[in-house]
């Protein structure tokens, strides 16, 4: 049997999750990961029994039965390569909903990462808006986390900045950006705002922390952070000296051409 570090979704996951650390997004043990795994995938898991058992702090019974790539507690991102079995773990949602049991990675007694009701509550958002959506990402990337000091906690004119910025905005994110002012995080609290978010939004601000997406792929969950984070350099690096940005009818025009439909509110 290919072992699990080198079988394609865990591969990606490190890929990703590299990327994030030589970006310079997720300092120290900042950011986390996961990503639920496909029937196929979960099959090598399916007649083992879990290492350890956990309790959640809510119940995610609309989740069990499903495995899950999950980033641990206290992990860096930068020994992801070296040693992916302490930075990453497969858990899965128990029977009751209320548990979890551990079935790879983990080491030294690791357990997911303190966000994970956040992530688990934005899986379940984001596949009762669209099943084929599997992974959540949260990163704590620069120049987007500067745009929340510098723009007013309004989603409609954080989307409408953005779109502004870079032509593949209102393409790439045509129903807008979520956003939630400063919370506690690491809580049950903090994650159920944030999947209400999700129930209209693929990526979600955190004020003076980060930034959550969601996505279909780990391609797709990326490309959207990365897509924001560089209109939010663009704003960041020409304020004040801006001599122009793409108007509205622009944008019309633009999903009209692409099929997309935006989000006509934050027009």
């Amino acid at each position: 049997m290919k072992k699990i570090e080198k079988m394609r979704f865990v591969v990606d996951a490190i890929d990703v999750i590299d990327k994030m650390y030589m970006n310079g997004w997720d300092e120290r043990n900042g950011g986390n990961f996961s990503y639920l795994l496909t029937e196929e995938e979960a099959k090598v898991f399916q007649k083992k029994k879990p290492s350890r058992v956990l309790e959640l702090s809510f119940d995610a019974s609309y989740l069990k039965n499903r495995f899950v790539l999950v980033t641990a507690t206290g992990q860096f991102f930068r020994n992801v390569k070296k040693y992916p079995e302490e930075v990453l773990g497969i858990a899965k949602i128990l029977e009751d909903g209320k548990h979890i049991g551990l079935y790879w990675g983990f080491k030294n007694g690791g357990r997911p990462t303190s966000e994970f009701p956040s992530h688990l509550l934005c899986h379940i958002a984001r596949l009762k808006k669209d099943s084929s959506q599997r992974v959540v990402i949260h990163t704590h990337a620069t120049y987007t986390l500067a745009l929340t000091f510098l723009l007013p906690e309004d989603e409609r004119i954080i989307t409408r900045t953005l779109w502004k910025m870079c032509t593949e905005c209102s393409i790439v994110f045509p129903e807008g950006i979520g956003y939630l002012p400063w919370e506690l995080c690491g809580t049950t609290k903090i994650g159920e705002d944030t999947a209400k978010k999700m129930e209209t939004f693929k990526i979600v601000l955190w004020s003076m922390h980060g930034v959550y997406s969601a996505g279909s792929s780990i391609n797709e969950a990326f490309g959207l952070i990365e897509t924001v984070e560089k209109a939010a350099k663009i704003y960041c690096i020409t304020m004040g000296n801006r001599q122009r940005e793409i108007d509205d009818e622009s944008i019309k025009e633009l999903c009209d051409f692409f099929r997309v439909d935006v989000n006509k509110a934050m027009l």
